[in-house]
């Protein structure tokens, strides 16, 4: 049972800077941001989880099953992520790619202390073991300073040169002439080692930048995450799931006529418009495994949404389910996501295995929690910084879908636009 308290805030904003540097002491961290980017389906404008109670860390074998028994016993907020290589659980495939990071295929956590904003009503739950220490850390909030260390320019390394990433999407198009795959996501990572970094200060950094809608720092001990992801996985709301996968990318521009015409010309790209119906498709099968017979809908197709650094064509598509349909078998029967896999999904994999040369991890995997009553919301892990402060590795991919029309050269500038808010932020 939880304590609750309401609070109201004069100023959302500073709190949650305070918040956010008053929370880094704890060992285990999940702070949620939409940046006030009030999309459909939004619950929440700030979600910040601290210190565990219990905790779930497993590697794929049977990670989907352990989470459910998790789940099924606590009856409580879960806060964690699930990393893209649990396609090995639902699958019979493998990761034998470079891993730098070390992260647990999955982590999920029961927090002490829970901070719900909306607006600017504050709402605290807290462990009743906790109970007396809510004044006390509200206090103690308020004292934060809010400030960033000077930046330090790190010496990034590209894991797949320019020609070699030709070459490999080549490969890919050659798969899809025969007819192996229609779609696929290729990923190639950009990394550092030996570097120390302090991660709420990159996080700010690279949240200042993008202002996402799922936005989400991260932290378990010695791994750390700092996303700026504009891309929703997955949401449960009830008997209402949504899914808002993104495929379709165009530069901003600052002179608005030009920015305008960006968004005119994503919207009429048939290319980009064939990438994203593919995946709804995709994703559309997903859902159906799950939903009430006849209940799969798309809300919206190819829509046109922007952020500060790209504009982004996005879907929504959303089912109806039993209300005692388990929320772990929902993201068990439509993980990894459409978005960052292909079609078929299984080939998808295959190849993307192939032809990669780092194990994802965490990256194209997702983060979020579940609430009592079997609610969630996972966001995409994309345009995101990850660092395991232990061996001093610090890492980010980009990546883009790959498909009949796809030219190699373009394939490759679009993964550099996606990296640019990640290279400002640390070079």
């Amino acid at each position: 049972m939880r304590t609750i308290h309401l609070h109201s805030l004069e100023n959302p904003t500073a709190f949650k800077e305070q918040l956010l540097s008053w929370a880094d002491q704890f060992r285990e961290v999940v702070y949620l941001d939409s940046n006030a980017y009030h999309q459909n389906h939004s619950s929440y404008d700030m979600v910040l989880a601290v210190e565990a109670f219990t905790a779930i860390k497993t590697d794929y074998h049977n990670a989907f099953e352990d989470l459910n028994q998790y789940q099924q016993q606590t009856k409580d907020w879960l806060f964690g992520y699930l990393s893209y290589d649990l396609k090995n659980d639902t699958e019979d495939l493998y990761s034998k790619n470079h891993d730098g990071l070390h992260f647990p295929d999955l982590f999920f956590f029961q927090p002490k202390k829970l901070f719900l904003l909306k607006g600017n009503q504050l709402e605290l739950h807290y462990l009743r073991m906790c109970d007396d220490e809510i004044e006390e850390d509200l206090e103690t909030i308020a004292q934060q300073a809010v400030f960033l260390q000077p930046k330090v320019g790190i010496d990034i390394q590209q894991r797949i040169s320019k020609n070699n990433y030709i070459d490999k999407v080549g490969v890919m198009l050659e798969h899809i002439q025969r007819g192996d795959i229609y779609e696929a996501n290729f990923c190639m990572e950009f990394y550092a080692e030996n570097v120390s970094i302090e991660p709420v200060d990159v996080y700010k950094r690279i949240n200042a930048i993008s202002e996402p809608p799922f936005a989400v720092y991260f932290k378990n001990n010695t791994h750390y995450l700092m996303c700026a992801s504009p891309e929703r996985y997955i949401k449960r709301e009830g008997n209402e799931v949504i899914s808002q996968p993104i495929k379709g990318t165009a530069k901003r521009f600052e002179e608005e006529a030009l920015d305008e015409q960006s968004k005119k010309d994503l919207f009429e790209n048939q290319k980009e418009r064939s990438e994203n119906i593919m995946i709804v498709d995709l994703v559309r099968n997903d859902l159906s495994r799950t939903a009430v017979k006849g209940s799969v809908e798309v809300e919206e197709l190819c829509g046109i949404y922007t952020f500060k650094q790209v504009h982004q064509m996005i879907s929504t598509i959303t089912s109806q389910v039993e209300h005692n349909t388990s929320p772990v078998a929902i993201l068990q029967t439509t993980f990894p996501m459409g978005s960052m896999t292909g079609a078929p999904k299984i080939s998808a994999m295959q190849i993307i295995e192939q032809l990669e040369e780092s194990k994802r991890g965490l990256y194209s995997g997702a983060v979020g929690y579940i609430t009592p009553e079997g609610n969630f919301d996972f966001n995409v892990v994309i345009r995101s910084v990850l660092y395991n402060k232990e061996n001093k590795y610090l890492s980010f991919s980009v990546g883009s879908a790959i498909t009949f029309l796809s030219e190699p050269e373009k394939e490759y500038e679009e993964c550099l636009l996606k990296a640019k808010a990640m290279f400002e932020v640390l070079r």
